[in-house]
Parts: C-alpha cells; structure tokens; sequence
C-alpha cells in the first residue's frame, strides 16, 4: 500500500471536512504550495471508495489554491487582495518568510523582501478576509522572529508578540516546523500551535544519498552541536540506536557581534568519534561557522565522515568556506528541507540534498481539514523504525 494511502487509513478520516479546503499559497510559496495542491488534488480519503478529499465543490481548474496578492506602491505601501471567494473556507496560508529572492520597487529601486515584509503581507491578507471563512490557520514553516523568543536583556520578545496578533486577528491554528524553542507557544497557550520535526525526511534523505552506512553503535554517532539542540539530537541518537555526544559552545560575553556574543570555543563531551560516521542535527544553518567549527573539530578527533543536518540552511555568508571544507574533505554532506526558499545554487552543491516536505505538509492539511489527531504525524517513530529496518536490510547483509 503506498504510504499516502497507509496513513489516509489509518487516520479514518471522515467523510467530509469541517469545511471546504482553500489554500493560500504567499509570495515566495508558489511552488510549495502547487505541490502541496498536486498531492491534495490525487489523494483519496478512503480506497474502499470512490469519495475524494475535496467532496464539497468538486474540482477546480486551480484545485484548492486560492488566488490572493498583495500589490505595492511606488512609495513601498502595500495591500492585500483576495481575488477568489474565501466565504466558509477552512483557510490555510502558506507564507515563508525567509523569501529573499521576492522584490519590490521603492523610489524606482528593487528592494529585496525581508522577513518584516512577508509577514506584513501576511498580516494584510488575512485583514482582506475580513472574518469570512470558516476558520483560519497559518502555515510558517519558519517562524517569523523565532530566535527572539526570549528576553535576556532590556529587548523585545519579537516572536510572542506576533503570535499574540495572530491570534488576535482571528487566526485558529499557527503550524510550524521546528521551532527554534517551541516554548513560545506559552504565549498563546490557549490557541493551536505545532511544531513539526522533519526527522523522518531529513533521514530518509540521508538512506537515499547513502548506501554504505552502518547505522550502530559502532560505526556511527550522532553530536548536538550545542545545549539548545539537545532535545532534537537525543531523538535522532534513540530512533538509530546510536551514541550520543554534545558540544557546548564557550562565548565571550563581553562584547556583542552582528547580534550575538561570539562564540571562543567549542567544548566536546561524549565518547570517541574516531572511526565512525557523524551526524550533527540543528535547527538552523545560517552563516555555517558554528558547524563547519564543529566539523574542522570532529575531524581532528578522527570522525570518519561529517554528516550535517538542518531544518533551515539560509549560508547567509555563502558556500566558499563549505565549498572549501568539503573539497578538503571535512564535512561529506548537508541535508535540509525544502521549507524555505533555496537558491539553485546551493541546489546544484555537490555535498547538498533537500529533504521534500510537501507531501507531509498536505497530510497535515488534510488532517487538520477533517478535524483529526495530528499524533500519528507528529510522532514519526513507528515511520523511522520501518526505514532502518529496511535500509539496514538492503545494505548491510
């Protein structure tokens, strides 16, 4: 049975839907949100019938993709406009606000989108809906200001606050995928709020880059890069049934640079890596210095190779220093998702691989459309057990 049939099976979807489906793909999520459509459009809610996910009315030339912009002015003012019905749609709006690659004219100059932006898009289109659908729910696979999610100082608390106003403009649920700290849905505790983990794609991608690896014990280690990304790196290191280690990162805190203290040093703690595969899972590559520090240091340490894996990879500084470590051999491979905007650059990097996440970001929809349990997606335990398995299987006789 194909896997989109096994888990429309298993979660015994009714019927019909709270609402009719409708997605709002933003700027910058035109190509997620089509394949998000593509899987919506050809799945079926039960095989033993012939009833189809979107049973209200029927299938459009678009499917259940929404049409909606939001124009600017010369001065750089914008608005949102809905150009299809939202009246009794279950709503849901795609909106990545790390879309840099989306521009905008000011003054006669094309100005790059910032996250500010987007998320003022974001804010403009659901005021356009004006109370009038069914319910509203955001996808943001990054979460707008997540790394200021607490206060350390005399500073803002940037990513409670726009939760709060979310909320206050009638938004039901905010999915997201792994939060930098999840404990900001504490802000809105009694709204919707997920944080999905991509654990079972991001290895998925790594059984189908590879396949010599040794996924034990002896042969392979996963590293939490720092303390903050502990809890991601315990789950990787149980669901492979291999060791665990864990730097933690020395900072002088005496001076601030580009926003944050810079780190010294990094400190290992954990058994010897030498001979064995590690895996080093964050949230977060953005300038890539943290981790190809890790790597430089777990090959001095003899790790055999140096896998690394992000849920966000932005290489702010670029792919020279990656480009670098990898033709000297320090880091082998970087996989990450498909979440936010990727340049074809990056793409076409020897020792890069994205993780697809489309057609779990529909099952989402799709079950938060028919008002089910998200457990069975947001535990992928069972998934992970069943690709080792067979990974181990195929290439480890």
């Amino acid at each position: 049975m194909r896997e989109s049939q096994t888990i429309a099976a298993s979660q015994k979807f009714p019927m019909r839907p709270v609402a009719p489906l409708g997605i709002i793909a933003m700027r910058g999520c035109e190509e997620m949100g089509k394949r998000v459509n593509e899987y919506l459009m050809n799945w079926q809610v039960d095989t033993s019938t012939a009833e189809e996910l979107h049973s209200f009315f029927g299938t459009e030339a678009n499917g259940f993709l929404l049409e909606a912009t939001c124009p600017r002015f010369g001065t750089g003012e914008g608005k949102g406009m809905l150009l299809s019905t939202v009246r009794g749609y279950d709503l849901y709006i795609i909106c990545d606000v790390c879309a840099y690659q989306c521009t905008y004219k000011l003054y006669g100059q094309e100005i790059p989108m910032t996250p500010d932006e987007h998320y003022a898009d974001l804010k403009r289109i659901i005021a356009a809906v004006s109370g009038k659908a069914y319910r509203i729910n955001v996808i943001m696979p990054m979460l707008y200001e997540g790394r200021q999610h607490r206060r350390t100082a005399r500073e803002s608390m940037d990513c409670a606050v726009m939760l709060q106003e979310l909320v206050a403009m009638g938004v039901a649920n905010i999915i997201t995928f792994d939060a930098h700290d999840p404990r900001v849905q504490n802000a809105i505790p009694l709204n919707g709020f997920e944080s999905i983990m991509p654990t079972y794609q991001m290895l998925k991608a790594m059984c189908h880059t590879y396949d010599d690896l040794k996924i034990d014990k002896e042969h392979m280690m996963v590293i939490s890069p720092d303390e903050g990304a502990i809890g991601r790196n315990i789950y990787y290191s149980s669901a492979m049934g291999v060791d665990l280690g864990m730097f933690y990162k020395r900072r002088d805190y005496t001076q601030v640079v580009n926003g944050r203290n810079p780190i010294i040093a990094h400190e290992y703690m954990g058994d010897s890596v030498e001979g064995k595969d590690v895996f080093v899972a964050d949230d977060i590559i953005a300038s890539g210095e943290s981790m190809l520090d890790l790597a430089y240091n777990l090959k001095k340490r003899g790790a055999k190779r140096v896998f690394a894996g992000a849920t966000f990879a932005f290489f702010t500084s670029g792919l020279d220093s990656f480009n670098k470590a990898y033709s000297e051999g320090v880091i082998d491979h970087v996989f990450a998702t498909n979440l936010t905007y990727t340049p074809q650059h990056v793409l076409d990097a020897p020792w890069f691989s994205q993780a697809d996440m489309s057609k779990y970001m529909a099952f989402v929809i799709a079950t938060l459309n028919h008002d089910q349990s998200l457990a069975y997606l947001l535990d992928p335990w069972k998934r992970i057990e069943k690709l080792l398995t067979r990974y181990r299987a195929e290439h480890n006789d």
